[in-house]
């Protein structure tokens, strides 16, 4: 393992220092290691660090960690793309959320692993090689936009253990399964992995397997040569050959049918790609990012999806939780998007009312984020249209549907779902519980 940064080691038990010296000399650039914090600042100006390794604590409260937390904000006011990992024997949920929510990239106990502490540390050194990097990117490039992955706006316990672990993860090469119910932002998380990584110079390619037909999809993933089949004017690249050295983002993975699960293992397994119609072979470099809101495991045991290929797509396994289980980060995320409508639609938004907001933590959001979304659009774009009509649903007791046949409820339930989404297909889709396609499909048989 190689990461050749530059690391700051500050703890006041030389024994510590001595260990961490032996251990990461052989992988790093450079190391410094100090018994004083009151000297930080003096060696990030002259030594200029890419980690910096921060005990906790020194000389009061030895278990409190309040000095690791003053020495931190000193840091991070002192340079703000300061990469600080913090040590410590006492160790909790409490402290370690406190830590990353206070601008720390991770927490190691003592004693570590070494192995553990080997991967934080290459991880942390390649994330301060992406935060220099984007402080060079050109400020036209630097449009920040909730679907894009630069704000991952979030504040609860769950949301800042996953950023933790995106921090970690992102500058690996291991393929990552993002899983989450409708709605929850895993392309945020796609977004994130990517744009902390190495590859994030090169293409992100996102293809939704949800919205696509399925006589579609080897089309759209392996591209075709004209005249490979009745409609191909001209030939056309695949998503898997336009994402060549940087990241695919495969949405609804689990919409695959079986003999598309095959081609794509062996795609992963060879590296590389032949169009339809072509008997040339294309050598690739992909990172895998794939997401789903099915329960592939469930989808093995029952013979629908493939154990090698879910084997090979989830190196790592991301969880994005539901938006009801987030609590404050619900009034952060709709704050968020009334502030971008409000600029997109060029007019003042008021704050919410405090009824309003009782209404957006009380309701179950159902299409998640997505649907949250929405619902402060059509704030912004008719203020005077009820706040949440179709949240405060839930608490209107609804009449018996007298008819018991399938498909007149699900007639029923397709049309209430375009009405309370105001024809929206995707938030329609996430209200149903299917997939874009699959309500297209519906939509068809119904004639609706």
């Amino acid at each position: 393992m190689e990461c050749k940064g530059k690391i700051l080691i500050v703890d006041d038990n030389e024994d510590i220092l001595l260990s961490l010296n032996m251990l990461l000399r052989p992988y790093v650039k450079e190391i410094r290691a100090i018994t004083k914090p009151e000297r930080i600042i003096e060696f990030m100006d002259y030594f200029a660090p890419d980690v910096i390794l921060l005990d906790m604590n020194f000389s009061r409260e030895l278990i409190s960690g309040e000095e690791g937390y003053e020495w931190l904000d000193r840091i991070l006011k002192h340079d703000p793309t300061s990469v600080v990992i913090f040590m410590t024997a006492y160790v909790n949920t409490e402290k370690t959320v406190r830590a990353i929510k206070a601008g720390a990239v991770d927490f190691i106990p003592k004693p570590w692993d070494n192995r553990k502490m080997l991967e934080t540390v290459h991880s942390a050194v390649d994330l301060k090689r992406s935060r220099m990097e984007a402080l060079a990117t050109p400020q036209e490039e630097k449009k920040e936009d909730y679907t894009q992955g630069h704000n991952f706006i979030g504040e609860c316990e769950a949301i800042l253990e996953l950023k933790s672990r995106i921090a970690r993860i992102a500058p690996t090469e291991a393929n990552v399964l993002v899983t989450g119910e409708n709605g929850t932002g895993k392309d945020v998380v796609a977004h994130e992995l990517h744009r902390l990584s190495a590859r994030r110079g090169k293409p992100l390619v996102s293809i939704d397997l949800g919205c696509i037909p399925e006589h579609l999809f080897e089309s759209e993933l392996f591209g075709h040569e004209k005249g490979a089949f009745t409609g191909a004017s001209a030939a056309k690249a695949g998503r898997i050959e336009e994402a060549n050295g940087g990241t695919l983002f495969l949405d609804e993975i689990g919409n695959l049918s079986p003999a598309m699960q095959q081609k794509l293992l062996t795609v992963i397994e060879k590296r590389e790609v032949s169009r339809i119609g072509s008997t040339k072979v294309q050598k690739i470099d992909i990172r895998i990012v794939a997401a789903t809101n099915a329960n592939l495991r469930a989808r093995v045991a029952d013979g629908t999806f493939r154990e090698d290929l879910l084997y090979r797509l989830n190196t790592i396994e991301l969880n994005m939780p539901p938006l009801r289980e987030r609590g404050n980060d619900i009034l952060l995320l709709a704050r968020h998007f009334l502030k971008l409508y409000a600029r997109k639609y060029g007019c003042e938004a008021t704050d919410f009312t405090s009824r309003e907001e009782q209404l957006l933590l009380t309701y179950p959001f159902p299409g998640n984020v997505r649907e949250l979304q929405h619902s402060i659009e059509r704030r912004v774009i008719d203020p005077a249209s009820p706040f949440l009509t179709n949240g405060s649903a839930h608490n209107r007791q609804e009449p018996v549907q007298e008819s018991l046949n399938l498909e007149e409820l699900e007639r029923r339930a397709i049309r209430k779902a375009l009405e309370q989404s105001n024809g929206n297909m995707s938030v329609a889709a996430e209200l149903l519980g299917i997939t874009r396609y699959a309500l297209y499909r519906r939509i068809d048989k119904h004639g609706i």
